[in-house]
């Protein structure tokens, strides 16, 4: 079955499930919505249509790290829209609740489109295997029988994630530089206390999901993926302009500091 079909097919099981759970981890900085625009943003909601968001058919959550900064990890939330057999695109959320932040995009294609990129795009993109095959990776509130395939079709795709507002440094404004992240790929990488958090407030078992995804057909991870175990970490700083011309340019660290 088409991918796109399999994701329409299972789209109104994973309507209003698994959801609810997870607040943002910060209150956004400015003062409370006056009653004005909350009758204003019914209404919008009322009249205006959203096919983009009405297009959304898959949530899926797991953990993401800065590239380069490993320590720096954090829980994401992806509502996933599947654009063709080869291209899913993802908003990703700091939580999944009414309050949670927009955190930022991660794109998702195929294998076969991955191996077709330049050695120089390659090192943007993180493998999914081992978050498929280890259970960190999970689409909530969908039984086994449903999120086995689904995961069936994940397992062998390539995500660039970039992070716009970093909730988990206690920022309440998305300020700073976006952040590539990347996603893990071995045991003992990601913090056992945000995978149980995780398991507790949706009541599962990670362990038991990798047992059941044992027979998954995964391939070995593409060359020049996951670039940060080469000693690769990519990430944004300024460029200095001087009449229309960068003078500068390159990619290091952005400011990821925590606020004081």
């Amino acid at each position: 079955m088409k991918l796109s079909h399999w994701i329409m097919c299972t789209s109104v099981i994973l309507t209003g499930c698994g959801a609810s759970n997870s607040p943002s981890p910060v209150k956004a900085t400015g003062e409370e919505t006056s009653a004005k625009m909350k009758v204003l943003a019914t209404g919008a909601t009322v009249i205006q249509s959203r096919p983009p968001i009405e297009a959304i058919s898959a949530y899926l959550d797991g953990f993401h790290f800065y590239s380069g900064e490993q320590k720096g990890q954090m829980e994401a939330h992806h509502y996933v829209t599947v654009l063709n057999e080869d291209v899913m695109q993802a908003v990703i959320y700091d939580g999944n609740t009414r309050d949670a932040k927009l955190m930022g995009v991660e794109y998702i294609i195929s294998e076969r489109l991955f191996k077709t990129l330049p050695a120089e795009e390659k090192r943007y993109w993180h493998s999914h295997r081992y978050e498929v095959m280890s259970g960190s990776l999970v689409a909530p509130g969908l039984p086994e029988a449903a999120e086995n395939p689904l995961m069936n079709k994940i397992v062998n795709t390539y995500g660039k994630t970039w992070h716009t507002w970093h909730t988990d440094r206690d920022k309440t404004l998305p300020l700073g530089a976006p952040a590539l992240m990347m996603g893990f790929t071995a045991d003992g990488q990601l913090k056992p206390q945000l995978l149980a958090d995780r398991d507790r407030r949706f009541d599962i078992d990670t362990n038991q999901i990798r047992e059941s995804r044992k027979m998954l057909r995964a391939h070995p991870v593409a060359e020049g993926a996951d670039a940060w175990q080469q000693g690769t970490a990519v990430q944004l700083k300024p460029v200095e302009v001087k009449n229309g011309v960068p003078h500068s340019a390159g990619t290091a660290h952005s400011d990821l500091s925590a606020n004081p």
